[in-house]
């Protein structure tokens, strides 16, 4: 009761600086009519623009309690104990030329995107069920098309895919392949579908399963991740970038953060061709502490659309800085029909287009 009073205290001063501000101004009497029957909206708006919490966040934010955790950190990395989860980020500096050849052996060959950090990863441990998890460079880049593009790999050409390829392949390219590997045709956009994978050294024996989705705990509940929860742990970990040889952009991103009462990840490709299209494709993964057996729901969604219907959309005709944004591209591909950004895409047939929904069950 104390706390409603003194939240309400707060709201009634704000409504009476409101008014007094209105009672002072200068006004004929066709804006005092138009003020009064104004007058609600204006408080509302006032009361928007300084973003009070309402008494039910106060509440809930005031119930929830930040559970005993453990942070560690190192020059290039940061981990978290929580319950039975170790989670560990690792953030590096670009590869340097040594790691660069071993990795591009590695992944059969394909030229490295230009800025490929090959050391970046993270690592999910539940050691309870021996349940491990990570998300690597070098995994992700196992997930772009080697070779002559296939039905459904959404192959993307422009005017100077040719010249670029040989840019990157050929005898005078600036990254030469390995003598010892063969130069192949590959993916120039370094589109990937990975969403993580289950390292080798788990004692999990189980798999992902489709989703039920009738079943309220087989979804990422949107409203627990947009409470104003405190952060118990957060990283940003790039593992590439390439700018299509000033054809566009293609980076793949992960993001991570830990609160009292879940985890959630969010890894984003995001991929701009110039004047032909705009792509991403989002593996998002929940796990709430409170499930149990302990449950972890993964969300892959891919959309697409032509770079023209993206551009209209510009806030500014004449500013074209959003469209290198991958939070403003992801925002506007998930608003526009999903029978166009998620079946139709920008008529490339890519087979990410779409929403798929699993879950995984942490016992042993």
């Amino acid at each position: 009761m104390v706390k409603e009073r003194m939240y309400n205290a707060r709201r009634g001063s704000l409504a009476e600086e409101v008014r007094r501000k209105q009672s002072t101004s200068v006004q004929t009497p066709a804006t005092r009519r138009s003020i009064v029957a104004a007058n609600a909206l204006s408080l509302q708006a006032q009361l928007k623009y300084l973003r009070l919490p309402t008494f039910e966040e106060i509440i809930m934010s005031a119930a929830v309690s930040v559970p005993k955790h453990q942070l560690f950190e190192s020059p290039n990395s940061r981990a978290i104990e929580i319950g039975p989860w170790t989670i560990t980020a690792r953030t590096n500096p670009i590869s340097n030329a040594g790691e660069s050849d071993a990795l591009q052996a590695a992944i059969g060959g394909i030229p490295l995107p230009e800025m490929t950090f090959g050391n970046n990863s993270l690592e999910l441990e539940h050691r309870e069920s021996g349940w491990k998890y990570a998300f690597t460079t070098e995994e992700a880049l196992k997930g772009v098309r080697n070779g002559e593009l296939q039905d459904g790999d959404g192959g993307v050409k422009v005017g100077y895919a040719d010249a670029w390829l040989r840019s990157r392949t050929g005898p005078t390219s600036h990254i030469p392949m390995p003598k010892t590997v063969p130069t192949k045709p590959f993916d120039w956009t370094y589109t990937t579908l990975y969403a993580g994978h289950n390292d080798p050294s788990s004692s999990h024996t189980g798999g992902w399963q489709p989703a039920d989705r009738n079943n309220p705990k087989h979804t990422i509940p949107l409203a627990e991740l947009t409470r104003h929860d405190p952060i118990l742990f957060y990283a940003e970990i790039p593992l590439y970038e390439d700018e299509l040889h000033d054809n566009g952009a293609s980076h793949l991103l992960v993001r991570i953060r830990v609160m009292p009462t879940c985890i959630f990840i969010l890894q984003r490709f995001t991929l701009r061709v110039d004047n032909v299209l705009f792509r991403t494709y989002d593996t998002r993964i929940y796990h709430s502490f409170a499930s149990s057996p302990p449950l972890i729901v993964r969300e892959n969604s891919g959309w697409e659309a032509p770079y023209d219907r993206v551009k209209h959309r510009l806030p500014k005709r004449d500013d074209l800085t959003p469209l290198t944004d991958p939070m403003w591209i992801a925002k506007v591909l998930s608003e526009i029909p999903s029978e166009i950004s998620q079946e139709i895409g920008a008529g490339t047939k890519w087979r990410g287009l779409g929403t798929k929904i699993e879950v995984a069950t942490l016992t042993r």
